[in-house]
């Protein structure tokens, strides 16, 4: 049975979710148009730019990203404990930095006498504050945006998106660096490249290129390094060990971890005996308590010759099997799907 989002982005439950965004149809968000042969790639700095804007407004991070021909994936964390500490002076310099403010709001803003509008104006600022933890709102001001100039370039009207995002809860650390990793493997996935480094306008690319750059180099190095395509990249969540991160939603895995984790599943991915396990195994799929086997088949194409295949649909969570039952729990139902992906996912 269909539920209402707001049943199933709680924030109780988990700050961390994967969204997905389809365009309707033939509508291409960027990439070329084969049967047209227009060619919409600029569109991809739409996108990242616009979520390099919208981090500095929402208290909302990108974990990680990926831009597509036609869709486009992201793994978000939501931080209402920074929206809490915001100063009802900084909750509307947040809000103005892409809406407007009501001159109700404006007047409350520059010291009214008025105890009423003082009262109206306290309610509609608490509303934004809400807002500006809310998924939904930020998945609007992505899709609303892009759907708009999409539709401007192309001299029509009507439906861009196929219809409103999907959501997927994220309930563990294992949950959430293997949905990341599903999302930075998207193009080499699609065979639109052969290594993470060379996926384009993805988080997995921006990471690899921010951790080179913190890495000693020499002049000659530095020379022979390319240059930047994205020039506003986006801000991700930091990947450091816990004791360095005192967030209270903290993965506690560095970046080296996480590269290492991308980069073995992308070697196995292209490798034409699409069920063998590279020999070398991360250590970080041992402490996330991960299947290797299974893990590949949920981040890459699942093997022909495995018998229970994971089924690449987005149930509404993605977790263990505990964490799946207490949701299932909380949503007054006796099943949850997913709960077969977990038993096999799960060491």
């Amino acid at each position: 049975m269909t539920r209402a989002r707001k049943e199933l982005v709680d924030l109780n439950t988990t700050p961390y979710y994967h969204c997905i965004s389809r365009c309707v149809r033939r509508a291409f968000l960027c990439g070329v148009d084969h049967l047209t042969g227009n060619n919409y790639e600029h569109r991809k700095d739409w996108v990242v730019d616009r979520l390099a804007e919208l981090s500095k407004v929402f208290a909302i991070e990108v974990c990680a990203y990926a831009v597509l021909s036609n869709h486009c994936h992201l793994v978000l964390r939501v931080d209402k404990h920074k929206t809490q500490s915001w100063s009802e002076e900084q909750v509307m310099a947040q809000w103005e930095k892409l809406f407007s403010i009501p001159v109700l709001v404006q007047q409350y803003k520059e010291g009214t006498d008025s105890a009423a509008v003082a009262l109206e104006a306290k309610k509609i600022i608490a509303q934004w504050r809400s807002r500006l933890m809310d998924i939904s709102w930020y998945m609007r001001s992505l899709n609303e945006y892009l759907a708009r100039r999409a539709n401007e370039e192309d001299r029509c009207t009507g439906r861009f998106w196929e219809g409103r995002y999907k959501s997927q809860a994220l309930l563990d650390e294992a949950a959430v660096l293997t949905c990341m990793s599903y999302v930075d493997l998207n193009p080499i996935r699609a065979g639109m490249c052969d290594t993470p480094e060379a996926s384009d306008f993805t988080s997995i690319q921006q990471r690899i290129r921010q951790w080179q750059q913190s890495q000693p180099r020499n002049k000659k190095n530095q020379a022979k390094s390319p240059p930047e395509k994205n020039l506003n990249p986006v801000p991700l969540m930091r990947l450091v060990k816990q004791s360095q991160d005192p967030h209270k939603n903290a993965i506690g895995y560095t970046t080296k971890d996480y590269l290492e984790l991308v980069d073995w599943a992308g070697r196995a991915i292209r490798d034409n005996k699409r069920g063998a396990i590279p020999n070398s195994i991360p250590p970080i799929l041992e402490r996330l308590k991960l299947n290797p086997k299974t893990y590949l088949a949920f981040v890459g194409k699942s093997p022909s010759n495995l018998p229970d295949k994971i089924r690449q649909q987005h149930n509404k969570a993605l977790g263990s099997v505990e964490r799946l039952k207490t949701l299932a729990s909380q949503l007054g139902q006796k099943y949850i799907c997913g709960l077969n992906d977990a038993r096999r996912l799960y060491i």
